[in-house]
């Protein structure tokens, strides 16, 4: 797993990505994290562990002016559940289904851009497995009419035999 990119936060509420050498909001925290960075956001002065702290901000200024994700009764769901004895079960439940439509979303991107690359490359496939079909049910219906080879061949009808 690759390592999370350190950011600072300083006392003045400003962060500071180590990384690349420059303060960052919370609007570019958030395209990092999009894009597939690991972040950990600590405290200057005492080293705290602050991601949690940042994740829950960039969510909360998401949800107040971006386009909401979580509606209201599932954040009454998520406060009832706090202190409750299946929290526990509740957050497993949470990370397991988020993983699983990650992965449901992974899979179908690489099916799109694998669509996109050669876009006919199905139609291709689907004519290839049409073209076996074919090729096994001629060959199906010319064995039942074939004679096999190395027989002899059947005299003629009667009626069609040459006098001598």
């Amino acid at each position: 797993m690759t390592e999370a990119r350190v950011i600072k936060k300083y006392s003045n509420r400003r962060l500071y990505d180590a990384t690349e050498s420059r303060h960052v909001t919370l609007e570019d925290l958030r395209k990092l994290i999009v894009g597939g960075e690991k972040i950990k956001v600590v405290d200057d002065k005492s080293g705290e562990d602050l991601t949690r702290q940042i994740l829950l901000q960039i969510i909360a200024e998401q949800e107040q002016f971006g386009t909401p994700v979580l509606s209201t009764e599932l954040l009454e769901a998520i406060v009832r559940f706090y202190g409750n004895p299946v929290q526990e079960v509740f957050t497993r439940y949470i990370e397991q289904s988020l993983g699983g439509i990650m992965q449901q979303q992974r899979v179908m991107q690489d099916e799109m851009s694998r669509a996109l690359k050669t876009p006919m490359a199905p139609l291709a496939e689907l004519a290839r497995q049409n073209m076996e079909l074919w090729a096994k049910m001629q060959a199906s219906m010319l064995s039942s009419v074939t004679p096999p080879q190395g027989a002899e061949p059947a005299d003629p009808p009667s009626g069609n035999r040459r006098k001598r």
